[in-house]
Parts: structure tokens; C-alpha cells; sequence
């Protein structure tokens, strides 16, 4: 059962705190992890890329020369696709580029994700957050203390406001709720900091 250290706002550690290690140390899954990063990835996209065919693109209503007679080739519209200024043939469309995996596949790469920092010392718990009103310099003074200069994502079991407004300004750093978790916000920092309620959410959810 892997244990992590407990630190306050001050950046001083308070205690050390037992992970559950269905969720914690789990086997590293990294296939789940590329396919539900993919996945994200995809799910992100606009799709609005889009291209005219000849039937959309504007003019070329009447046949620009006589069929037969000039010495030229036949030619029907200046909207073809192989004159300058035509239509584009199998060009991109709007479309979703939206798809899932499986629940399972999901939830094992989430504990290979966080398994893999527990592994790394990457993540760390704060025992509370104790802020009454949105203060900026709180914040950075926690990541100074703990010498935390990369990118940081913050998990609390519920929205906070007064802490999202105190961490949001500070470049690198992110903050969620405990049932927004996912893989690629995981991997996309360095360290990751729950709080011990967001701790007990995690592994009830994904244990």
C-alpha cells in the first residue's frame, strides 16, 4: 500500500497518508493510456474543416467555349476541378470525429496514469484548503515551498471557487474536480496534488 506525504497551505508536511492500491498501484496499463489519450484527442476536434466541390463553388454556368470547332479541349464549366479556381474533389467535410472506448478501458487507464506518478513521487496531498478569499500569492507560496516549478494539476472533491480564482492566474496550473479526471490532464502535468477528500472520491469512483 504505497503512502504519500500530507502537506498544508504553508507547505509544511502534516502526516503521511495510505492509497489504495487498486487505484494507486495499479499495473500500467499503457495501451489503455494511448488509446483514451487518443481518444481525447479526437473528441477535442471541431471538425469544421471544409472545401467546395464544383457544384458549390461560385460561377462557371455556361459552357466557356463551343463543343467542337477550336482546336481545344472539350470543357463544360470553369468550375471544374482541374481548371484554377474549381472545385476540390474528396476534400475535407464537416464532419465529428467523436468516439469512445469502453468504461473499463477507461478507468484502468486512469489508474495507470495516476499509479505511474504515485511511482514517480509526482503526487502529493493537501490536507485542506484553507482560504476564505481568492489569494494568488497563497497559492504560489504552496508551490514554492514544495518546489513545484512545472506544470501542477489541483483535484478537490467539489468546485471551489475562491480556490479555482486563487490558482488560475499562475501559469502551469490547473485545477479539477475529483469526477473530472482524466487520463490526458494526468499526463499533461507534472505533478499532481489531491486533496484528502478528493482522495477519498477518487478511490471510491475508480477502486
Amino acid at each position: 500500500m504505497p503512502n504519500v506525504a500530507v502537506y498544508n497551505m504553508q507547505g509544511e508536511q502534516v502526516g503521511e497518508m495510505s492509497l489504495s492500491e487498486r487505484v494507486f498501484a495499479a499495473e500500467i496499463k499503457e495501451g489503455a493510456m494511448k488509446s483514451v489519450v487518443q481518444m481525447q484527442l479526437a473528441n477535442k476536434r471541431l471538425g469544421t474543416a471544409s472545401t467546395k466541390t464544383r457544384g458549390e463553388v461560385r460561377g462557371g454556368g455556361r459552357k466557356p467555349w463551343r463543343q467542337k470547332g477550336t482546336g481545344r479541349a472539350r470543357h463544360g464549366s470553369i468550375r471544374s476541378p482541374i481548371w484554377v479556381g474549381g472545385g476540390t474533389v474528396f476534400g475535407p467535410r464537416p464532419r465529428s470525429y467523436r468516439y469512445t472506448v469502453p468504461k473499463k478501458v477507461r478507468r484502468a487507464a486512469i489508474r495507470s496514469a495516476l499509479s505511474a506518478k504515485v511511482a514517480r513521487d509526482l503526487l502529493l496531498v493537501l490536507d485542506k484548503i484553507e482560504l476564505e478569499e481568492p489569494k494568488t500569492k497563497v497559492v504560489a507560496n504552496f508551490l514554492q515551498s514544495l518546489n513545484l516549478n512545472k506544470k501542477v494539476l489541483f483535484v478537490t472533491e467539489r468546485a471551489n471557487e475562491v480556490f479555482y480564482k486563487s490558482a488560475r492566474n499562475i501559469p502551469g496550473v490547473r485545477t479539477l474536480v475529483a469526477p473530472q479526471l482524466n487520463v490526458l490532464d494526468i499526463l499533461n502535468h507534472d505533478y499532481i496534488v489531491l486533496t484528502r477528500a478528493a482522495v477519498s472520491k477518487v478511490e471510491e469512483v475508480f477502486a
